[in-house]
């Protein structure tokens, strides 16, 4: 959505933040939004919404990985983790078309834990409230404005360490 753009790009610029705007055909997943782009699947970031003892955070990987709730779950300390369902959430990113949340979660108020294969990329590509629209930063960038948690929560990353 426009408002969610108009914030990430006010919020970019106030934190002297380089980016790149790319508009591009709709696509609902993160690896479609990274074969739409030409570009590769560990530089685009899929946000996963998850329902954590009964609290809503981000998880934030990368778009061909898949999250590892039981590993969430012994990394949060929790007794429950599970993917949140949209009902649970989408009153949380008014701004944003549901499912095109930013890897913002802090501007929302939402805790943002980040899978550490995410911060191995020079950049960054992830939506911007639709469907339609990405954002391109330095992961440096990133990591210093969204200051998540950088954990290993990813099924693939997982079973490779």
């Amino acid at each position: 959505m426009a408002a969610c753009m108009e914030r990430l790009k006010f919020y970019l610029h106030e934190n002297h933040v380089s980016f790149e705007i790319q508009h591009h055909p709709e696509a609902f997943t993160a690896q479609d939004v990274a074969a739409t782009l030409h570009e590769a699947g560990g530089h685009v970031a899929k946000v996963v919404m998850a329902w954590v003892d009964g609290r809503i955070v981000m998880l934030v990987l990368p778009a061909p990985e898949h999250v590892d709730f039981e590993r969430v779950e012994h990394l949060l300390h929790v007794q429950y983790a599970r993917a949140a369902r949209e009902e649970e959430f989408k009153h949380l990113f008014k701004d944003c078309d549901v499912g095109a949340m930013p890897p913002f979660g802090h501007m929302y108020g939402v805790p943002v834990y980040v899978d550490q294969s995410l911060t191995l990329p020079e950049h960054l590509v992830f939506q911007a409230g639709s469907h339609r629209d990405t954002i391109k930063i330095a992961t440096s960038d990133y990591l210093r404005l969204a200051t998540p948690t950088v954990v290993t929560f990813s099924l693939h990353a997982h079973a490779a360490a």
